[in-house]
């Protein structure tokens, strides 16, 4: 495909969900959807056949409902429990609490890939694939992206959204490792409640469970952090031994613990503050990969899509990236800073976790500082 004679007004690299909603918002706004390019390196298909589960919020529901990516096939969750193994104090954030259908919702990967698909499809938006980006060309009139096959794609700007995992990435400018891996798979108990997720915080790192219904009855998409010694002991389990030792965790909330998937690991860390130029930019995971805590990556990668949207479809100028940098400052910074802290802090051993348990009991019965947090995770920041 050569393209740099008659380019696009915007290449998107990257056809996950945060680059497909993107584009979606993109032709809904007005932007021709002829001058909208979406490059991506995988087949769809095997995007398709992504197993793994990832948490919406239910703004990230209503942003996939205004370019009609909903509804896709998903468990609601309707409370969220939030807790310190060994140690007093919990909260629980109830959908009620903010007149909401759902705080979020989970589903697999795939299934939001292939509802988003078909939108960009009748939306007359090309992908091309397989299409993996070698480099790009800046100057004053545009981009060139060359992809590794030879091929050249022209565009007036050019969009990251291809993010992939912490340590497989170019490091940003603000790094940290986390020194912990996440154990994901999806795990089934003896006494599950229906529509509510957990946050359990032990001394290594977060163990989150979310409620995702399957074709035996409920199950919980399981997301495990721990340190990496901690990780290569876990994987090597038999699925007795390592559903044993996810009860130990847990504990008995939610009974005894009854059977496993297959468990796929990936190490954490922050990877955020990408680099933009006049003509490109960055955004979701490619501008800034999170820790799972509080599972705010996906939500705030599409945020970035909805605004992002709003300033090309006006104006598809380096100077609408300039806007949307100044505007996503403040949600990207509490997102990042809320999410670094707790990875951080709710780990970290000692005199600590005493005042950890205590602000747990705070935030259960003060109000308005609850609210805050549930809205922070459905809606991200919001300007007064």
């Amino acid at each position: 495909m050569e393209v740099t004679d008659n380019k696009l007004d915007i290449a998107i690299c990257g056809a996950g969900p945060v680059g497909m909603a993107l584009a979606a918002l993109l032709a809904r706004r007005g932007m021709d959807p002829q001058k909208i390019g979406l490059l991506d390196a995988k087949p769809l298909a095997l995007s398709l056949a992504d197993p793994r589960s990832i948490a919406l919020s239910y703004g990230s529901r209503q942003l996939l409902e205004a370019v009609g990516a909903w509804p896709v096939q998903s468990t609601p969750i309707h409370e969220i429990h939030v807790s310190r193994r060994g140690h007093l104090g919990r909260s629980m954030i109830d959908r009620g609490d903010h007149k909401v259908p759902a705080l979020g919702y989970v589903a697999r990967y795939g299934d939001v890939v292939g509802v988003l698909a078909s939108v960009c499809d009748s939306l007359g938006i090309h992908v091309t694939r397989p299409a993996r980006v070698a480099g790009m060309a800046e100057n004053d009139d545009g981009v060139v992206l060359q992809l590794e096959d030879g091929r050249e794609v022209g565009a007036a700007l050019a969009v990251q959204a291809e993010g992939g995992v912490f340590g497989a990435q170019e490091a940003r400018a603000r790094v940290r490792d986390y020194g912990q891996t996440a154990v994901i798979a999806r795990v089934s108990t003896n006494a599950p409640v229906a529509h509510r997720a957990y946050e359990r915080f032990t001394e290594e790192g977060p163990l989150a469970l979310l409620p995702q219904d399957g074709s035996d009855g409920q199950q919980y998409a399981l997301v495990w952090c721990v340190r990496p010694e901690r990780a290569q002991v876990l994987m090597a389990l038999d699925d007795t031994e390592f559903l044993s030792q996810l009860g130990q965790a847990f504990g008995t909330r939610l009974g005894r613990f009854a059977g496993a998937t297959r468990r796929v690991a990936y190490p954490l860390g922050l990877n955020a503050d990408a680099p933009a130029t006049a003509r490109t930019v960055a955004i979701g995971n490619a501008a800034q990969t999170l820790h799972p805590v509080a599972g705010q990556g996906l939500n705030l990668g599409l945020r970035d899509a909805a605004v992002l949207a709003r300033l090309l479809a006006r104006e598809a100028t380096p100077g609408a990236l300039v806007q949307f940098a100044a505007e996503r400052r403040r949600d990207r910074g509490l997102v990042v800073g809320l999410t670094d802290t707790m990875a951080r802090v709710f780990a970290s051993g000692g005199a600590s976790q005493g005042l950890l348990g205590l602000a747990l009991g705070v935030l259960d019965t003060v109000k308005p500082a609850r609210t805050l947090l549930a809205e922070t995770m459905m809606f991200g920041h919001r300007a007064p």
